[in-house]
């Protein structure tokens, strides 16, 4: 038996890859469904932006709800962790910037 143990072992940089793949493949089977929902709010949010935005929604999640999670406290580390932080921020940029509020 297969366990989520046995599956989080694997690890690139000190994070779970499964928990890599899990949050991708989540953001991508609910993609169109988001894309829709704040498009009845006038929000275009392109169906790939959501892939680019999928580690920084996880680090504001984490944030909010308390767990912190090496990659979130990595990324609150005011001394070091440099690199991870401009992936974030590019990551956040390209989710970003196709996103296009529709006017009436």
């Amino acid at each position: 038996m297969v366990t989520i143990e046995f599956l989080r072992q694997f690890r690139f940089g000190g994070y779970a890859i499964f928990d890599f793949v899990l949050a991708f493949v989540g953001i991508y089977l609910i993609s169109s469904s988001l894309s829709k929902i704040f498009l009845k709010f006038r929000i275009y949010i392109p169906k790939q932006n959501w892939l680019f935005l999928t580690l920084p929604i996880s680090i504001l999640t984490h944030l909010l709800v308390g767990k912190i999670t090496p990659m979130t406290r990595n990324f609150l580390d005011i001394h070091g962790h440099y690199i991870l932080k401009i992936v974030i921020l590019i990551l956040l940029f390209f989710g970003l910037k196709s996103i296009k509020i529709i006017k009436k």
